[in-house]
């Protein structure tokens, strides 16, 4: 029986939110008013999510918020009373967080908020319960790390407000946190909702700083003017900052447009299983699994080994594959990795499980498919170009042979080496072994380091996706599959930020380093052998023809000499045929294969490796209080940048390269 294919990923709408403080004064005069738009606006895309579900159960929607009071505070209740999950990405841990805004105005108040215990001001009670109340509701994901440096800095403000080189030191290291987590907030959310009075947006932390940001990584963001929260627009662009704060309500139909935007972010209609196996996510249905490679169509590999190994017993191992079934024990090569995850200090346990079944899973499943597509699109396309040669060989071997009379025998053997480039072609074609191959190839390799994304709260913006050429089903089915985890339930410490380092990143870049310097140096290889080959069959072809043409003219002076040049025409006219068909033949492989640029590509990724290899060891050998999640989390980015250079490189190179007839 056939494994069971893994579910579609359930597309959830996940939204962000940032605004103003209750504090500031444009927010205090049109607190209800924002209040009314943000409940109008929840209503509007709750209604366009449910018009767009196509299943009777979907997923609920999902939002993000660092629940500083006001407009944060505000849209977490809201969401919580529309039964939305609400997940907070906190700058501190939940006790600093909450001893930060509750604004207490004495450190004797923020010291028993620090140690969990009422402060004496009912003003900063008041507003640390209702902290405390959303977020014991909230899934949270707290940047822990720094907590004790913050805090010092947080009292030493508290106790000296005179001293303004303190005051400054403290307000920066606040807001640093803050925008670094209002950076999570945005790679996680679909859409930004920002409640702002257009005035500044170099405020670090602050809103209008915020939603530039999300604007720089391609998150759109919903702008409320908080000067009159009945007005919003969609914003796409950085540049539709400039002039903002005077900028006319946009002219354009802004239902329409998010009802758009929603549509296009959610997918749907790219995931919905196609009529035919070539179409959509229907290439990874249960049917097209297959336990092992089939050995039909292992000539790309075998030319590879061939003329790419070092050794005999390299180039002529048995090359069939037998790919990991996900039913089973979850992908042994992950394994490792999802143990990581697990031992990983202060995680949730229950936290790599669900890696496992949303993104392990599908990657096991996706890589399997895409390898048996390679072996079918790019086999296929080998045999074409070793068919064509030897069918134009087979059809002049009669001339040293036999007689023309038998010539019959050997037209058929080069008819029915065409028919199965043909049928090669055809088959190839219509059952679209290119395209699937494609596809499901972008999924395996999206979802191949996703955990260690997933495990470190870090995600590719949705704007900095890239985007295929004829289909967007891939990205849109992976973003959605590591959306499903969200983020962790946990608080970061330096010691998890530590672990991360050594036993995920480090080793993950390592192998991938390793993988890709040796199949630079096998591809390299493969190229300067075919190549030589090639030349070396044109060379002999040249001696063919120039010794049948030098006892032709030694013939005009020496009789017998013009009897062999006679007798040995049909052999030397067969090596003058056979030799440059042959060499054209390898030169074509050489030319589909495109051995020296995907050598060339690896090269570059395995270069860039090692430069983050370096920066990762220098954090290795760091004491783990030394370590932040800013740094570690901006080299799981370059790790994930890295590898989505590689994808769109290698589909640069083969995306013409359809299965055709080799003419």
């Amino acid at each position: 029986m056939k494994p069971i294919a893994p579910e579609i990923p359930q597309p959830r709408l996940s939204l962000g939110v940032t605004g103003h403080r209750l504090a500031n004064p444009v927010m205090a005069a049109n607190q209800a008013g924002v209040e009314a738009a943000l409940s109008a606006i929840f209503a509007q895309i709750e209604a366009i999510v449910a018009g767009d579900t196509l299943e009777r159960f979907a997923p609920p929607m999902r939002l993000h918020s660092l629940l500083i009071d006001g407009v944060d505070q505000m849209a977490a209740e809201a969401a919580l009373a529309r039964k939305w999950q609400l997940v907070a990405p906190l700058p501190f841990g939940h006790r600093l967080d909450c001893a930060i805004n509750a604004l207490p105005e004495t450190p004797e108040d923020a010291v028993a908020l620090l140690a969990g215990s009422q402060p004496s001001d009912p003003a900063v009670a008041a507003r640390a319960e209702r902290l405390q109340a959303i977020g014991a509701r909230a899934h949270r994901f707290e940047l822990a790390e720094r907590d004790a440096e913050i805090s010092d800095l947080y009292l030493a403000r508290l106790r000296n407000p005179g001293d303004v080189r303190l005051v400054q030191a403290a307000s920066f290291a606040m807001s640093e946190r803050v925008a670094l987590a209002g950076r999570v907030m945005i790679e996680q959310s679909d859409l930004v909702i920002g409640v702002w009075d257009g005035a500044s947006t170099s405020l670090i932390g602050g809103t209008g700083a915020t939603i530039a940001h999300s604007l720089d990584l391609g998150t759109p963001v919903l702008w409320i003017d908080a000067r009159s929260p009945e007005h919003w627009q969609l914003l796409f662009a950085p540049e539709s900052l400039v002039g903002i704060a005077s900028a006319a309500p946009a002219a354009d139909d802004r239902n329409a447009a998010l009802e758009r935007l929603i549509r296009e972010t959610l997918g749907r209609a790219e995931l919905v299983p196609g009529k035919g196996h070539a179409e959509g996510p229907e290439a990874l249905a249960a049917r097209h699994w297959r336990s092992r490679s089939p050995k039909l169509w292992h000539a790309y590999r075998r030319i590879e080994a061939l003329f790419g190994e070092q050794g005999l017993r390299m180039r002529f191992r048995n090359l069939r594959q037998t790919y990991a079934e996900p039913d089973g024990a979850l992908a042994e090569a992950c394994s490792t990795e999802l143990n990581a995850i697990s031992a990983l200090p202060g995680q949730d346990t229950t936290f790599a499980k669900q890696i496992g079944e949303n993104v392990v899973r599908r990657f096991v499943w996706a890589d399997g498919i895409s390898a048996w597509l390679s072996d079918k699109y790019r086999g296929g396309m080998t045999l074409n170009f070793i068919f064509s040669a030897l069918a134009i060989v087979g059809g002049v071997a009669y001339l040293p042979l036999t007689s023309i009379h038998e010539k019959w025998i050997f037209s058929s053997f080069e008819l029915a080496l065409l028919l199965g480039i043909l049928t090669i072609t055809l088959v190839g074609q219509r059952h679209r072994w290119h395209g699937r191959w494609f596809e499901t190839r972008r999924v395996a390799e999206y979802l191949r380091h996703a955990p260690l994304l997933i495990a470190l709260g870090v995600a590719r913006p949705i704007g900095r996706w890239p985007k295929g050429t004829r289909s967007a089903w891939p990205e849109i089915y992976a973003r959605h599959a590591m959306r499903e985890a969200g983020l962790p339930n946990l608080s970061l410490t330096p010691e998890f930020l530590h672990n991360a380092v050594g036993t995920l990143l480090l080793p993950y870049a390592t192998s991938q380093h390793a993988y890709h310097l040796a199949k630079a140096k096998r591809l390299s290889r493969t190229q300067h052998n075919l190549d030589r080959l090639s030349e070396g069959l044109f060379l002999l072809a040249i001696v063919s023809v120039a010794g049948y043409l030098s006892l032709r003219l030694g013939g005009l002076f020496y009789h017998p000499v013009e009897e062999l040049a006679f007798s040995l025409s049909p052999l030397l006219t067969f090596f003058g045929v056979m030799l440059p068909t042959f060499g054209a033949g390898i030169a074509g492989m050489r030319y589909f294969g495109d051995f020296e640029r995907f050598a060339a590509i690896s090269e570059v990724t395995s270069e860039r490796l090692e430069a983050v290899i370096a920066r990762l060891e220098l954090l290795k050998m760091c004491q783990p209080s030394a370590i932040d999640y800013a740094r570690v989390s901006d080299l799981a980015h370059a790790i994930d940048d890295i590898v989505v250079d590689e994808i769109e490189s290698w589909q640069a190179v083969f995306a013409g390269k359809h299965v055709t007839v080799p003419v």
